[in-house]
């Protein structure tokens, strides 16, 4: 694996006990990366794009993005169609992590370019290991494109 500093993870989760376990999952996992939650739609744009209160955050795309679907408006749909829909934003990884199986959320979300769709389990332990899964594959072990490349290929 390539040497690269430690990214975000931006997480987008407008439940507060599934962004608590997450973040336990995580540090019990010793994921380092540091994770941006941000509960919805507009906050998740405004990480990327650098602006409000992230205006000043380091520059550079997360690792990647954990959305969550099951927000007002269909807000997540919303942040994977921009996201996948901007050439400096369509190489992070979106991984759709929802409780819901519907198959139109299921289309619709690869059909815009997620990478990954993963149903939260309902059980503790199941939903604990899968995302010790999630974290540690996108963290540690997927190697992204680098930030300066993505332009040369297109």
């Amino acid at each position: 694996m390539g040497s690269h500093e430690l990214k975000d993870i931006l997480l987008v989760e407008d439940n507060f006990n599934d962004v608590e376990l997450i973040l336990m999952v995580f540090q019990k996992n010793r994921i380092a990366n540091p994770v941006v939650v941000v509960p919805d739609r507009a906050r998740a744009l405004e990480y990327l794009y650098r602006e409000g209160e992230f205006a000043l955050r380091k520059e550079g795309n997360p690792a990647v993005i954990l959305l969550d679907l099951k927000m007002p408006r269909d807000e997540g749909m919303d942040v994977l169609r921009r996201v996948k829909s901007d050439a400096k934003l369509k190489p992070i990884p979106v991984v759709i992590l929802t409780s819901s199986l519907e198959n139109r959320y299921l289309v619709e979300g690869y059909f815009l370019g997620a990478n990954a769709y993963v149903v939260k389990p309902v059980h503790f332990r199941q939903f604990v290991e899968v995302v010790s899964h999630l974290g540690i594959f996108w963290t540690r072990i997927n190697e992204p494109p680098p930030e300066d490349g993505w332009e040369q290929a297109q």
